[in-house]
């Protein structure tokens, strides 16, 4: 049975998703894109798998620095995911935010939830995309308290604990 394209992003639509800004530097110059194909592979080492467009203008940027840093968003973070996902150029996206580097000298958003600098390790090419394998080579954390998620084709704010009910 054929799964038709869109039932696929129909049913997509209903996973929730963190966004993240996924920058790279070097050679090929300074690139990011909002992602929302983004995980944790494992821990031993830490990994991260991410999924990139292959007709984004910044892929081959990408695979050329092979370097990159995954910007988890936090709640207040929604006019910056629309900005790395506009046509706006790679210049004027990085005038939005503070931006700093760890070890790789990827672009790290200094109020990011939290931010993963990995160096690209393995790549794959399946049917539209590239998944990228990355190992972390180091980790900067903030104190937020929602996260920026997108579900249903909307952003979304998560954070705030359910109250545990206790059962007799």
């Amino acid at each position: 049975m054929m799964i038709e394209t869109t039932d696929f992003r129909n049913a997509m639509s209903l996973l929730s998703s963190a966004v993240s800004v996924v920058t790279t530097a070097g050679l090929a110059g300074r690139y990011g894109f909002t992602a929302s194909a983004v995980c944790s592979v494992t821990d031993t080492p830490p990994t991260l798998l991410v999924c990139m467009n292959q007709s984004s203008s910044s892929h081959m940027h990408f695979v050329e620095n092979k370097i990159l840093t995954v910007n988890v968003l936090s709640a207040q973070h929604q006019q910056l995911s629309n900005v790395f996902s506009s046509k706006l150029s790679p210049e004027e996206r990085f005038k939005h935010g503070i931006w700093t580097e760890l070890e790789t000298g990827a672009p790290v958003l200094n109020d990011a939830l939290v931010s993963f600098d990995c160096e690209i390790e393995q790549i794959q090419q399946v049917g539209t995309h590239t998944i990228f394998i990355c190992p972390i080579v180091a980790i900067q954390q903030n104190q937020h308290h929602q996260s920026l998620v997108y579900f249903n084709r909307g952003y979304h704010h998560v954070g705030h604990s359910l109250e545990q009910i206790e059962v007799a």
